[in-house]
């Protein structure tokens, strides 16, 4: 799954603050999500928050400079 940072994540169960949107500050082996509701950070394991991702909306500009020269994503 293809997740980059400044994405939004919309959950399948909500955060206790009653929203379903959070945004991604960093991608790797663990994701740095902040709820866009009450503006909560937390640290989770991909492997986790994998399984409850219902849609990830992509935010235009993933900053990645090898697919804009025509370089596979590594």
């Amino acid at each position: 799954m293809d997740i980059f940072v400044n994405d939004r994540l919309v959950m399948k169960k909500q955060h206790p603050c009653g929203a379903k949107e959070m945004l991604v500050l960093r991608a790797g082996m663990d994701f740095r999500l902040r709820c866009v509701r009450c503006g909560r950070e937390f640290l989770v394991p991909r492997l986790k928050i994998e399984k409850y991702i219902k849609q990830v909306i992509h935010q235009g500009n993933q900053g990645n400079q090898a697919n804009q020269e025509g370089e596979p994503h590594v």
